[in-house]
């Protein structure tokens, strides 16, 4: 009996500490005690955080420069890593061996087994400037001879003999910042544009509306057509790039836009926002410092979900041929290698791309999802 007492208030004193805990936790350590608890969102939290790795130091993971053209290397199949062989832990590739078809002159590339071409961590390979500052010739992995013959080619080449897992990781640093940027520009503009309707009201209210509503009701590929269309030919690929971005931005806010109106038209009636009012705060720090703050988490869970809308909008649109153009690389542009069905045929790794984009939107869902259930005070 005496035991049970004692296993009783110990059970009660634990639950009085994780209530007090709880009580003087703020918002941002209670969504992050809730998130945590999702593992498949932690998952794909970690997946993305390699993702945009890869995009601060896409030269650092590829083993080849992507640029590099030999019509001679084209088509070379993957090679696949092997990690054991007859000595114990040893990363090996299969060698390719190449003959000329008689009839087409073309190289055939297959894999010769027989033969392994030993792959070395940090060793060196093409030179380039780390962070745009520090030249270095240090990549993750490649072939510990550089001066063999013999290449690595993960993903295969392309029809130009481009190495495609060189080509991947820099495609990986283009489509995923034209998703980042575009969502924090779409951020600003539907959290400015719809605060202001629903705090404002009256015939600012009613612009905003309608042209929230013109934007929504306009036709997606003749859009876009007319776009790409004027823009000029002879830009750089940056230019392009930050054409696309804020095309995307413009398009991308009148979601969000409209759930901030909501938000604003049910807060500017709390209690804490007439009391700022009354205490002479100025409308723009009612707007930043009060009503802002009182959802931020959701606007941040809304931006995770938008995020894979806009890759899957940029790689639609390069794959079409109607947003970054080569020789420009992102995911859009590589599938554009894959959409001769004799091409795919004859290499169907060129569609490696679009398993990509189908890993960050759906890691992108993934983490969204947990951040807004995280974030949503009536779930829990």
């Amino acid at each position: 009996m005496a035991e049970q007492q004692t296993a009783e208030t110990l059970g009660a004193q634990l639950a009085s500490k994780a209530e007090d805990r709880v009580s003087v936790a703020s918002n941002w350590k209670l969504v992050w005690w809730r998130f945590r608890k999702n593992k498949l969102a932690l998952v794909a939290t970690a997946m993305l955080i390699l993702f945009y790795v890869v995009v601060l130091i896409p030269d650092f993971f590829a083993t080849q420069d992507p640029e590099a053209t030999e019509a001679r290397l084209a088509f070379i199949p993957i090679q696949p890593i092997s990690f054991f062989d007859e000595t114990g832990f040893r990363l090996t590739v299969p060698a390719v061996v190449g003959k000329r078809n008689p009839v087409t002159l073309r190289m055939e590339w297959k894999i010769d087994e027989t033969k392994k071409v030993p792959i070395g961590l940090f060793v060196k390979g093409f030179k380039y400037q780390l962070f745009g500052a520090l030249e270095t010739e240090m990549h993750l992995f490649g072939p510990l001879d550089s001066k063999s013959e013999d290449r690595l080619y993960l993903l295969g080449t392309d029809r130009l003999g481009r190495d495609q897992w060189s080509r991947l990781m820099y495609g990986t640093r283009t489509s995923m910042t034209v998703g980042l940027v575009a969502v924090a520009l779409s951020v600003i503009l539907g959290v400015l544009l719809g605060g202001v309707s629903g705090y404002f009201g009256g015939w600012i209210d009613v612009f905003i509306q309608r042209l929230i509503e013109l934007l929504q009701s306009l036709p997606t590929i003749p859009i876009w057509l007319a776009m790409t269309a004027a823009l000029p030919q002879d830009w750089r690929p940056d230019q392009v790039f930050f054409a696309i971005t804020i095309i995307l931005a413009f398009i991308g806010w009148t979601t969000l836009g409209r759930e901030v109106r909501g938000r604003f038209l049910s807060l500017r009636e709390e209690d804490f926002v007439l009391a700022a009012d009354l205490a002479g705060c100025s409308r723009l720090r009612i707007i930043t410092r009060h009503m802002v703050p009182a959802f931020m988490s959701h606007i941040i869970a809304t931006s995770t979900l938008a995020i894979p809308v806009m890759i899957i909008s940029e790689t639609s649109l390069s794959y079409l041929g109607l947003g970054i153009r080569p020789p420009a690389i992102s995911w859009g542009v590589l599938l554009q290698e894959a959409q001769n069905i004799q091409t795919i045929a004859q290499a169907p790794w060129l569609l490696i791309p679009g398993l990509f984009v189908i890993l960050a939107v759906l890691a992108f869902n993934l983490a969204g999802d947990g951040l807004r259930d995280a974030a949503d005070p009536y779930s829990h």
